[in-house]
């Protein structure tokens, strides 16, 4: 669903989290991204290359570290997520609709300490 709501932006829902990333935290290195977004580094190449090359971000060398690279919006990429339409927020209006407030949150609290058991038990391995 989150692939057919950004396609008429020529964007898969990897690019659009970031491009969520720059958007809301700013320059990013680029070495941060496979953990933040559970790919691997050659996926993570393909995909800022293409998003380099759609003018979307820039990738410049690290100033501490020159074998690295700082992810950052371009003015074009920060105009185009101004335009885009939240994908999450859409799909969770749409699949909580006519959810009471309270169950909402119990939802949200139990799917977040499943989430983090599940991750924590791939931290150590499991």
């Amino acid at each position: 669903m989150i692939e057919r709501i950004l396609r008429p932006y020529d964007l898969g829902s990897t690019q659009w989290y970031v491009l969520y990333q720059l958007a809301n935290h700013g320059p990013t290195a680029q070495r941060d991204f496979p953990a933040l977004l559970q790919i691997e580094k050659p996926t993570l190449s393909d995909l800022v290359r293409a998003l380099v090359r759609k003018g979307f971000v820039t990738q410049t060398p690290d100033p501490l570290d020159q074998r690295q690279r700082i992810l950052k919006l371009t003015d074009a990429g920060s105009k185009l997520w101004k335009e885009l339409p939240d994908p999450i927020a859409l799909i969770l209006a749409l699949a909580f609709e006519g959810v009471d407030k309270p169950t909402l949150e119990l939802v949200t609290t139990v799917l977040k300490r499943a989430t983090e058991r599940l991750s924590n038990q791939v931290d150590e391995g499991v």
